[in-house]
């Protein structure tokens, strides 16, 4: 009897270990080494495609102005080459499903235009030395749905599962404060489409400088969220509460109805309830590429991969482009989407038996240098291949960081997409603004509204 108690805590115990357990001094001092401070390999590819990380890129081009769009860094880059169905099983291997699907589904208009490799991902240098100092400290909790001993840093630099790179998406560095003006569109089979307007804010409170735990209160980050346009729907406003500790606290969200003048709780942000003003196209936890509670999924680390990813993507979000440019029928036009060559983590989601997800599987693609999702491709219950998500990704050298400008959820089934971000006819990202805990409270939705 003692044996089989023995065997049974030992065999806990290993799972225990290898879902939670912290990563040893020896493996931190490979950050900055031959890894990157963020945990990504610092050397490139073995033939030379994929190049060698150098600190990223960390300041403005000549001619850049504050507040003004992003310009390209790299306006003399051309295309190497142009993935067409044509060609496809030349480069199947450096494809994910998704991309295949979209490269078949429509073999007329659908292409990859591929790029030299530019691995532009950097973050301030406290980031990297907060990364260095929480690696050795952070834990999954026992469910998994939240993370102790972390703060500012990426918790998992060196990762042993899937939710770790998952909360490494969640926790990754973006910027201390951000505002920003865009435009969602979702257009019908034909093209036909009516734009909806945000001014989204947001408060990261998890990488703020000398932030503590404690003072976090549990609190990853703000979100607000205003609908400005069209009429019938102006005046909505969403706020968000994320939390790092989801099976502690649970995310909290408001909803204000200008219609009822009033504020009220909205539990139903969340999972896979329809995203704002969406047309169904895309899940509560799409936004952002994934957001939210990693508790109805099972998580498995597949592995490190190389594939051809959207990434510098300036052009797509150039001010000589008009929303008309970008939005087509049935996808968005491939001619202005920048694809590179990089090395991602693969992690696969499968709902957990006996919870509800209107996507059975997820395969997810992570950024190595930043963390930032960049493809995902969603299977409906049949494990059909349902609906691919673009982040297309560029470096705001400002800050730096690596964020998206556009995300992009096509629907291989409908025919139909959706894309959330646009901002060539609006203004960019602002990341030079600051604001108080209280100005994302239930209160101040009031206020708001009121305006």
């Amino acid at each position: 009897m003692n044996k089989k108690i023995n065997l049974v805590l030992f065999i806990l115990l290993f799972f225990s270990n290898s879902l939670f357990a912290e990563i040893s001094s020896e493996e931190v001092n490979r950050l900055g080494v031959d890894l990157t401070p963020l945990g990504g390999e610092k050397a490139g590819n073995a033939d030379g495609t994929i190049p060698a990380w150098n600190g990223g890129l960390t300041s403005p081009p000549s001619g850049y102005q504050e507040g003004k769009h992003y310009i390209d860094p790299f306006p003399g880059d051309g295309i190497e080459y142009t993935i067409t169905n044509n060609n496809l099983s030349d480069y199947e291997d450096k494809l994910s499903e998704g991309h295949k699907a979209l490269l078949k589904t429509y073999p007329d208009t659908y292409k990859l235009n591929v790029y030299q490799t530019r691995r532009t991902a950097a973050a301030p240098q406290r980031i990297y030395d907060a990364t260095r100092r929480v690696a050795v400290t952070a834990n999954l909790t026992p469910d998994g749905n939240g993370v102790t001993g972390a703060i500012e840093g990426i918790p998992f630099p060196i990762p042993k599962n899937g939710l770790e790179v998952i909360w490494n998406h969640i926790l990754r560095w973006r910027a201390n404060y951000a505002e920003r003006n865009v435009a969602q569109a979702a257009p019908t089979r034909g093209g036909d489409y009516t734009l909806v307007q945000f001014s989204d804010q947001f408060n990261i409170l998890y990488t703020q400088e000398g932030m503590t735990e404690e003072n976090m209160n549990n609190i990853v980050l703000y979100f607000k969220q205003e609908v400005l346009a069209p009429a019938r729907l102006a005046g909505g406003i969403l706020l968000v509460h994320e939390t790092l500790n989801q099976n502690k606290e649970k995310r909290k969200a408001w909803l204000y109805n200008p219609g009822q003048r009033r504020v009220r709780r909205a539990p139903n942000v969340a999972f896979d309830n329809p995203g704002t003003a969406s047309d169904g196209m895309r899940t509560n936890d799409q936004f952002d590429m994934y957001n939210g509670s990693p508790e109805r999924y099972d998580w498995e680390l597949i592995g490190k991969k190389e594939i051809i990813v959207p990434y510098n993507n300036y052009r797509i979000s150039s001010p000589s482009l008009k929303y008309s440019d970008i939005l087509k029928p049935l996808h968005i036009n491939q001619e202005h989407p920048r694809y590179e060559l990089h090395r991602v983590w693969v992690v696969e989601a499968t709902l957990k038996e006996g919870e509800r997800h209107i996507y059975k599987r997820r395969t997810f693609y992570v950024d190595e240098d930043s963390w930032q999702i960049l493809v995902v491709d969603q299977y409906d219950n049949r494990d059909q291949l349902w609906r691919v998500s673009e982040g297309m990704a560029m470096n705001y050298y400002d800050v730096p960081n690596l964020w998206t400008t556009l995300e992009v959820h096509t629907d291989l089934q409908a025919g139909r997409y959706l894309v959330i971000g646009l901002d060539n006819e609006s203004t960019p990202y602002n990341f030079n603004v600051k604001f108080n805990d209280g100005d994302f409270s239930p209160a101040a939705l009031r206020r708001a509204g009121r305006r």
